[in-house]
Formats: C-alpha cells, structure tokens, sequence
C-alpha cells in the first residue's frame, strides 16, 4: 500500500495562490500567533450586555463615540473588587490581552483589570470638550436662529412612551390643537442614544415639512445626560439648519446641547409652551388690543368732534354772514359816497361847463352877428377894418347872422356918420363905409 507524501504549504500569507492555499487551521493557527505577541492594553468604552457567570464575567465594550465594539471576559474576581456594582451604561477603562479563539474564529479581549471611570473625570472631558466647542464658535449666539411663531408640524425625538413625548404633544395641543408632530422615539441614554438621537436629528431636519424639532428627555441623573454631551451628537445639532429645541429635562446640569440648541427649554413642558402660541392668550391679545384700537379711535373722534364744536361756536362761524354784511355796509357806504362825490363833480363840472359856453357864446362872432352886426369882407375873404382896405366899386360880401349879401363900394372916402342918441353901441359900427347893395 503506497503512501502520498503531504503537501508542502506556502510559509507566507502572501506565497499562497490558488492552487496553494491555506488550510482553515492554518490561517487560524498563524492569526492565534500573531494576536499571541501582541502585549495588553488599556481600552476604555462604555459596558453594554453583561452576564455575570459563576467564575467568569462577559460583556461588550462600545465605543461612545461610534458604531464599535468589543467582546470581553473578566473575571469574577476582578468585578468583585469594583466598589460599585458594574451596570450597563457604565464607562470604563479595561486592562485586557487579546486572545483569538482558533475553533470558533473568534476574537475577545481578555480582562485582567477593570475600573470605571468616575464621574469627575468625565464631567472634567466634558468641559475640555466644552471649550473647544466653544472656541469653534458652535455655541455663538450669532449661529442661533429665532424659532417661528406658529410652526405647522413639530418633530420630536423623544424616548419610547416617554413621558417627555407626552408632556410636549399633550401641552402643545392644548395650546394650539392645529399643531402636527413628527415624532422619532429613539432611545435617550445608553451606548445607542448617541447614534439614535443623531440620526433622528438628521432625518427630521432633511424633512421640509418640520419647522422645529425638539429633543425631549425627562431629565436624570448625570451618566444618564452624558450622550446629550456627545461631540458626534452636538456636532450634529450645529449642522442642523431646522430650529433646535433642547429639553432634556433638567435644571442644576447643562450638557453640552443646550449650549449649541437655538433654545435652551428646562422641561418638555416649557418646550411645548415655547414652541406653539396659546389660541387662549393670542385671542386675548387680539381682543385687548381690539379694545385699545377702539378706544383710542373714540378718544380721537371725541377729541376732534370737541375742537369742531368749540371752532363752530365761535361768533365768526356761528353768524358767518356778520363780517360778510360789516363789508357790504362799508362797500355800500363807499359806493354810495362814490357817486355823491361823482355827482357833485359833475354838477360843478356841469356848471362850468354852462358859464363857459356862455362866454364862448357871449364872445361868438355869430352871436355878435345875432345882435346886428356883419362882417364885411372883400372879394379875396379879407375882412374890411378900415375905410382905406376898399376903393370905390369894389365887391365886398357881408356876412350876416343868416347868410350873407353882395355889396359895392360907392363913398369909401366918406367919414362916418354919426351915431344918433338913441342907438346903442352897436349902431356906430353897422355902417362903417358907404355901400351900394
């Protein structure tokens, strides 16, 4: 009977191919030795999963910050010496090797001591983170905007049937019953409040629908609040552009999410009171600030109607027509004065007019004509003055007051009569010369 020689395995992970592979036991084998020679070291996480057993205790480190974790086998012993009982949720820092199980391919961490770390150094990491966050300008009043005054619908993150879910919806309704809610019940403490919390945040403000969103936790002890301290989380609320309430529910501590939430509320009570008007009060307001409206618009109107009663009852508009009337009596007397002076000039002037027409007509040629006399004048129209303007057989015209007759000279030489007693004065002058008609 012949036998095969065994086959030769490749002593590097990188000489195997696929025609010389490794052997399950093999790779097992080379990972058991390489975690062999790694040397212990210090973790620290968060305890979830612990079951106490006779003589060895396991359970499951988490990473506070990320999705990660471990397994762990601690003795009985060394939880024993812890002064505290161990609980879930606790943070510790854990002294363990790391050990591979080769047949069941599995890794662990092999604890030989183990302690938790006490509240003071972590409220002490939580304000080392706070002044950084602070010193990143995250918690800048500038950053924070004003929440709206009738948000249409709410999204809460809350814990499972909570109390909080309960304060803030119930308040709220009561307040305003038109609000809508978009509630995400995650859990709010614990190694999966972080992540949970986060996500709801991010989904809720990715919702164009929600126009706050609240956080609501009905307060606790510190390790219980110490995810709302979370940097994963508080960067999460600063990167959310949806008004952020923070309610956790407490009065004496402040994690770290109130400090970057645009409102920071003590109870989900006050939140539901910030968040929504009150339908009761607003009415109020609306109705008091009617009442004002209309009590200033009559204090006006009465005010106005006094000053036009007290104008109107002045003598000027009470009896309008009095200055009116003064004025045509004034106008009346000025015209009538008007045409007394007119008149009286004109009577004069009138008068004048009569004794100057009476010298002009006592100084008329005609009217001398009209007393007798005549104007002689030669054939050329030279009027005849004198005896010595004519010669014997000259024609001459005489002008009398109605119309006019020839003449001839006969005697211009002959001396003028004389003027009888009885004739007036103007019988020396009818007959200046001898004429022959």
């Amino acid at each position: 009977m012949s036998t095969t020689a065994p086959r030769e395995l490749p002593a590097r992970a990188l000489e195997t191919t696929a025609e010389r592979p490794w052997p399950v036991r093999v790779l097992s084998t080379k990972i058991t030795q390489y975690i062999d020679r790694m040397a212990p070291v210090w973790v620290e996480g968060q305890v979830v999963e612990l079951n106490r057993r006779a003589g060895l205790c396991f359970l499951t480190l988490r990473d506070t910050d990320a999705d990660f974790s471990l397994p762990v086998s601690v003795p009985a012993r060394v939880l024993a010496a812890v002064e505290s009982p161990l609980t879930d949720g606790a943070h510790v820092v854990v002294h363990a090797r790391p050990t591979f199980w080769p047949k069941r391919g599995t890794f662990q961490l092999a604890a030989d001591d183990l302690r938790p770390v006490g509240l003071g150094e972590l409220l002490a990491r939580i304000e080392h983170l706070k002044r950084v966050l602070a010193a990143e300008g995250l918690f800048d009043a500038a950053r924070k905007v004003p929440l709206p005054f009738l948000p249409g619908v709410v999204g809460l993150v809350c814990g499972r049937d909570s109390k909080a879910e309960h304060d803030v919806v119930v308040n709220a309704r009561a307040r305003w019953p038109a609000v809508s809610f978009e509630v995400r019940e995650v859990a709010v403490q614990g190694v999966a409040a972080v992540a949970q919390v986060g996500a709801a945040i991010a989904d809720l403000d990715a919702d164009p629908r929600v126009d706050v969103i609240v956080v609501a936790r009905g307060g606790g002890s510190v390790e219980d609040l110490l995810p709302f301290s979370n940097e994963a989380l508080v960067r999460v609320a600063a990167a959310c552009r949806t008004p952020l309430v923070s309610a956790i529910g407490h009065e004496t501590d402040t994690p770290l999410l109130d400090l970057v939430a645009d409102y920071r509320a003590s109870t989900p009570t006050d939140a539901a009171k910030r968040i929504v008007p009150d339908v009761a009060e607003e009415r109020a307001r609306v109705l008091h600030a009617l009442g004002r409206a209309r009590a200033s618009i009559t204090h006006l109107l009465a005010r106005e109607q006094a000053g036009l009663d007290a104008a109107r009852s002045r003598p000027v508009l009470a009896a309008p027509l009095t200055l009116v009337e003064s004025r045509e009596r004034d106008v009346r007397a000025a015209g009538d004065a008007a045409r007394r002076a007119l008149q009286t000039r004109l009577d004069r002037a009138s008068a004048e007019v009569g004794q100057l027409t009476a010298q002009v007509r006592a100084l008329s040629p005609a009217a001398t004509l009209d007393r007798g006399y005549a104007v002689v004048q030669r054939s050329d129209g030279a009027v005849v003055r004198s005896p010595a303007d004519v010669s014997a057989g000259d024609s001459l015209r005489v002008r009398l007051a109605h119309g006019e007759i020839g003449a001839r000279v006969t005697a211009p030489d002959g001396p003028p009569p004389e003027p009888t007693p009885s004739a007036g004065p103007d019988a020396a002058t009818s007959a200046p010369h001898t004429t022959e008609a």
